[in-house]
């Protein structure tokens, strides 16, 4: 089976979808793997070091028979695939209509790396959770810069120094890695999520698990939070509205497939914190937690700062790629047949599930809805 790699183009995008680590067991198990020039320099990896590693530095990459890529394709590099080209990567099933019906109208087989099952067997695949592990990481470092005090209790000569109080809203697995990094940072952390049944991970990592009664136990399938009623959602936010204001740092992670991000902080939430405060917002591609969010953007509204960094795992490319190839390694050696050869066996689950498009239909339930609410509608009879 012949893998290609292609450099990423997409604005902002320094990972690349292996790693020289990965290349050198994929060959040794037989795989054919082909770089772009320069496709790991934003992962700080060389043609050189890909080269050793088994690979051949190559232009023709989209031809392979499997192109594994991290951001979802451009139309141009759509139009680059072969008709018998199976393509890898975040391709946003449930989010980016116009790339799902492309894919599906270049009649490409597509596999999208946030569509595979949450199941025991599919965990080494599970690429959302090895970049969401990243995001939380790191939320806490930017949270860190933009406030303007210690994170840790500080005894000095000149007196003691409080640990700031960090809130992290949603406790999957950013959330549980964002409370994880505060507290070895030596800050005071509390978790908060509608599933209750995960105060126990909260806890175990340190910080006190915030419990409030409006969409108390609101657990959803695949391990997510199921979207709130209206009703639960003006009760969750009149609750959090106090409870945010006694804290320096809020970090929110809250996502819900498919929909767009729960809106957990107001702007009267912001109006009640302390001047200085800080809120890291790691739901902006979907919107944003924080009603004051812009994505992207940092800015300062009643003397907080919103920070809104999207695609946050790309800003640390070097441990991002490294963790993905391994998710990208697991998926190819599935897709492995025993004579070596590229074999789609699309009675297995894994296969079945990460499935967006094949043979010119988008094969995705979700991305099948997506698409169609996307569609505009026909013009009525005149």
């Amino acid at each position: 089976m012949k893998v290609g790699v292609p450099k990423e183009t997409a604005a902002g995008e320094a990972r690349v979808a292996l790693v020289p680590e990965v290349v050198r067991k994929l060959t040794a198990k037989g795989f054919e793997v082909a770089v772009e020039p320069g496709a790991g320099a934003g992962s700080m990896l060389s043609d050189a070091v890909y080269e050793d590693a088994g690979a051949t530095i190559s232009d023709d990459v989209w031809s392979a028979d499997v192109v594994v890529k991290v951001a979802p394709p451009s139309d141009a590099e759509i139009a680059k695939l072969g008709g018998d080209t199976v393509l890898i990567g975040f391709l946003g099933p449930l989010s980016n209509p116009k790339t799902t019906q492309a894919l599906a109208d270049a009649g490409t087989t597509s596999f999208a790396m946030e569509a595979i099952p949450r199941i025991s067997r599919a965990q080494s695949m599970d690429a959302l959770s090895s970049q969401s592990n990243v995001a939380g990481y790191k939320s806490v470092l930017v949270a860190t810069n933009h406030l303007g005090r210690f994170l840790p209790m500080m005894m000095t000569a000149a007196g003691t120094v409080p640990p700031a109080k960090v809130l992290v809203l949603g406790a999957g697995v950013a959330g549980l890695q964002a409370i994880a990094t505060a507290r070895r940072l030596g800050a005071q952390v509390t978790g908060y999520d509608v599933r209750a049944a995960v105060a126990e991970q909260v806890q175990s990592l340190g910080a006190q698990f915030l419990e409030l009664q409006a969409g108390k136990g609101a657990e959803g399938e695949g391990g997510y939070a199921r979207e709130l009623t209206d009703e639960e959602k003006a009760a969750q936010q009149q609750e959090l509205a106090d409870k945010i204001a006694t804290f320096d740092v809020v970090i929110t992670t809250a996502l819900v497939p498919g929909r767009p991000a729960p809106r957990l902080v107001t702007a009267q939430s912001v109006k009640k914190m302390k001047a200085g405060s800080v809120i890291v917002d790691l739901a902006g591609e979907t919107g944003g937690n924080c009603e004051l969010t812009e994505p992207g953007e940092t800015v300062v509204r009643h003397d907080v700062t919103i920070v809104s960094p999207l695609n946050l795992p790309a800003s640390m490319a070097e441990h991002s790629s490294s963790l993905y190839a391994r998710n990208v390694q697991s998926l190819l050696e599935l897709l492995l047949g025993e004579d070596g050869e590229l074999h789609l066996d699309f009675d297995d689950e894994i296969v079945a599930g990460a499935c967006i498009t094949r043979d010119g239909e988008i094969v995705h339930p979700g991305a099948q809805k997506t698409v169609e609410a996307a569609a505009p509608a026909p013009e009525e009879a005149s």
